[in-house]
């Protein structure tokens, strides 16, 4: 039997609310996006800069990001379980993954409050 890591609760209901809610936060975010890009005549540095010196933008960037963050780890998991048997192989993976995940993360941190 193979143990849920993915999540504190070791849960696979947990797990699926988790990836669903995770999703539709995203899709959120994807769709207010695309909807600034629609309704924006001009991107410039200067609007884009203005966009996201709003802090509801800001809350809301971090907020997909820890979903990014929570998505992935969650979906890694499930997958590499399903399709990589060797346990020594999986967590190099993960560990790899999992890292290049957090690091995707930690860059869209500092890009969004460093500025």
């Amino acid at each position: 039997m193979v143990l849920n890591q993915a999540s504190l609760k070791r849960d696979g209901v947990q797990d699926y609310v988790s990836l669903r809610a995770t999703a539709i936060i995203l899709t959120l975010y994807t769709l207010f996006i695309l909807g600034f890009f629609l309704i924006t005549p001009e991107v410039t540095y200067d609007v884009w800069k203005a966009l996201f010196s709003n802090l509801l933008v800001k809350a809301f960037t971090l907020l997909a990001l820890v979903c990014i963050a929570v998505h992935t780890k969650i979906g890694l998991w499930q997958v590499l379980t399903d399709y990589v048997k060797c346990a020594r192989t999986r967590a190099v993976l993960q560990f790899f993954l999992y890292t290049l995940a957090f690091g995707y993360v930690a860059v869209g941190l500092f890009v969004m409050w460093g500025a």
